[in-house]
C-alpha cells in the first residue's frame, strides 16, 4: 500500500494558506464574514508574542471558530506579516493522520519556502483535538520554538478544557468563544440600525438603557433569536431555519452527546445521556432536582449529576444555583435551574416558538441567562416557600448587589404592588432598586421604597450582551497595559 506522498501534503497546505501567493489575504468567504465582537478579544491574546504561551480556542461545534482564526490572519496581514510566517492547518483533514505536531512544521516549511528560525511565525492547529497527546506536543512546542506563537482551536470544548488545565498550565492561555449573543446576532445581521438602540454607558454595571425606537421590531429579532440565534452560520440560512432540527439538533448536539462526551468519559449508555439532556433542555429556565430526575427516568442520582456535569463541559447546559429570601446558599443543593447555553437548542429539538407561546417565558429568560454566561461571576436565583427571584447577583460575603425579575408581560408596569416575592427579596436584603422585564413596556415605579425599573426583555437582554463583551473588553485592555 503506497503512502501519501508529502508533496500532496503540501499541495493541501498551500490551499488552506492562499495568502501564501497574490493577493496575500484569506479566501473571500472568509472576509465577507463580519468579524464577532471576541476578535477583539482574542486578537490581543495572539499578538503578544513575547508571552511563551500557546493560545487555546474552545468552544461550541459551530459558533465561529474557524471563521475567527482566519479573521486573526486577515488582522495580521493587514499588520504587515509577511504572509509564509503564517501557517493555517485543520488537523481533521484525513490527509494528515498519522502526522504529529512538529511533523506538521515541517511540512509548512517545506510547502511556504520559510525556514528563517529567527523570524516570528504563528501556526493555527485548527480542531486539534483529532492529534493524538495533541496537549503534550504542545507544550513541548512552546518551549522548543520560541519564536513561533501556537494557536489551537477545538470542538470538544470538554475534552480541551480538561487536557488544558491537566497538562498545559503556564503554557497555554483558554479563549471560550461562546454562541452568539443578542447584540452580536443583530450586529451580525446589519438591523442594529434598524432598531436603532442608542449606545449605553460604559461597563456592565451602568444603570442605563438605550432607547429603542421600535420595540415591536426588536422583539420580532428577538424571537428569532430565540429560534435561530446561536450560531452565525443559521442566521444568514432560511433552509437551515426551515428545518433548525437537521443542522442544530443532527450536526451539532448528536455529535456531542454521542461522540465528544462518550469517547472523553466513557459513556456507555449513550441514549440515557441523550433522554436526559432532552428533558432539560424542555424545561429550560425551570427548577429541577435530582431526586425528580430519578424517580422520572429511573437512573440513579450519582448518575444524573454526573450527567449534567458532562453537559456543562461541554458548554449545552448550565446550572445555576438556588439561594433563599436572604440570600443564604444552602447545605444540600436538592434543588437548581438548568438552562441551555444556547436557547436556539431548544427550537431544534422541539419546534420554534412565536410571541404568544406559553414557553416564550422561559426562553426569555433562558435567552437572558445566556448573555450572562458570558461573564465570568456566577449568578444565582433566589426561591423560598412563597416566592422567587429569577436573577440575583451577588457580591461579597453572599451580598444581593441587584436583582432581575424576568416577565414577558406588561401587566406589572400598571400593577407593580403585585410583585410581591420581589418586593419582599428587596426588603429582605436592603436593595432600593430592582429591575424587572416587560414585553413592550419601559417605566420605572416606586412602590413601598423601592424603585421599580421596568424594561423590554429584548432590550435587557441587547442591553447584557453588550456590555458584557465591553466590558471583557475594558479587563483586557487594563491587563495588556499592566506591567
Amino acid at each position: 500500500m503506497r503512502q501519501i506522498p508529502a508533496e500532496q501534503v503540501h499541495k493541501r497546505l498551500r490551499a488552506e494558506n492562499p495568502w501564501w501567493a497574490a493577493p496575500y489575504q484569506t479566501a473571500a468567504t472568509y472576509r465577507s464574514w463580519h468579524p464577532r465582537a471576541y476578535h477583539g478579544l482574542f486578537q490581543p491574546l495572539i499578538e503578544q508574542v513575547g508571552v511563551r504561551r500557546a493560545v487555546l480556542l474552545m468552544g461550541p461545534r459551530r459558533v465561529g471558530k474557524t471563521v475567527l482564526l482566519h479573521h486573526a490572519v486577515q488582522s495580521l496581514l493587514d499588520r504587515g506579516a509577511d504572509p509564509r510566517s503564517l501557517c493555517y492547518i485543520a488537523v481533521d483533514h484525513p490527509i494528515y493522520n498519522g502526522c504529529g505536531m512538529e511533523e506538521l512544521i515541517e511540512h509548512y516549511e517545506a510547502a511556504s519556502g520559510f525556514t528563517d528560525p529567527n523570524a516570528q511565525r504563528f501556526i493555527f492547529f485548527d480542531e486539534v483535538q483529532y492529534l493524538r497527546d495533541w496537549e503534550v506536543h504542545l507544550k513541548a512546542l512552546v518551549d522548543s520554538h520560541p519564536r513561533i506563537k501556537f494557536v489551537a482551536s477545538g470542538s470538544a470544548a470538554a475534552a480541551l478544557r480538561l487536557k488544558s488545565h491537566e497538562s498545559g498550565a503556564g503554557r497555554f492561555t483558554d479563549f471560550l468563544l461562546p454562541p452568539l449573543t443578542f447584540h452580536e446576532y443583530l450586529d451580525l445581521l446589519g438591523t442594529t440600525a434598524a432598531v436603532r438602540p442608542t449606545p449605553p454607558a460604559a461597563g456592565v454595571d451602568d444603570d442605563t438603557f438605550p432607547r429603542v425606537e421600535d420595540i415591536h421590531a426588536l422583539n420580532t429579532a428577538f424571537i428569532h433569536y430565540l429560534n435561530f440565534g446561536g450560531y452565525p452560520e443559521v442566521i444568514f440560512s432560511d433552509l437551515i431555519q426551515s428545518d433548525p432540527g437537521r443542522f442544530i439538533k443532527n450536526d451539532i448536539v448528536d455529535k456531542v452527546l454521542l461522540r465528544d462526551l462518550p469517547g472523553l468519559y466513557g459513556i456507555q449508555d449513550v441514549q440515557e445521556l441523550n433522554y436526559l439532556f432532552t428533558t432539560l433542555a424542555y424545561n429550560t429556565a425551570q427548577e429541577v432536582s435530582l431526586e425528580q430526575i430519578a424517580q422520572r427516568s429511573g437512573v440513579a442520582k450519582n448518575t444524573i449529576k454526573r450527567y449534567i456535569e458532562y453537559l456543562e463541559a461541554a458548554f449545552l447546559l448550565k446550572v445555576v444555583h438556588r439561594i433563599d429570601r436572604s440570600a443564604k446558599r444552602f447545605q444540600r443543593a436538592n434543588f437548581f435551574k438548568v438552562y441551555l447555553t444556547n436557547p436556539s437548542i431548544r427550537a431544534a429539538l422541539f419546534s420554534p416558538i412565536d410571541a404568544d407561546d406559553d414557553a416564550v417565558g422561559a426562553l426569555a429568560e433562558t435567552g437572558i441567562f445566556s448573555q450572562w454566561f458570558h461573564w465570568t461571576e456566577a449568578h444565582y436565583y433566589a426561591r423560598w416557600q412563597q416566592g422567587e427571584v429569577d436573577i440575583v447577583g451577588l457580591g461579597g460575603q453572599q451580598k444581593p448587589l441587584w436583582a432581575v425579575e424576568v416577565k414577558w408581560s406588561d401587566r406589572y408596569v400598571d400593577h407593580p404592588s403585585e410583585l410581591r416575592s420581589t418586593l419582599q427579596f428587596c426588603h429582605a436584603n436592603q436593595l432600593d432598586r430592582v429591575t424587572v422585564t416587560t414585553r413592550t413596556r419601559s417605566a420605572e415605579r416606586v412602590v413601598e421604597g423601592i424603585t421599580i425599573r421596568f424594561v423590554p426583555a429584548s432590550l435587557y437582554c441587547w442591553t447584557v450582551g453588550r456590555n458584557v463583551v465591553l466590558g471583557k473588553h475594558m479587563l483586557a485592555a487594563a491587563r495588556i497595559v499592566q506591567p
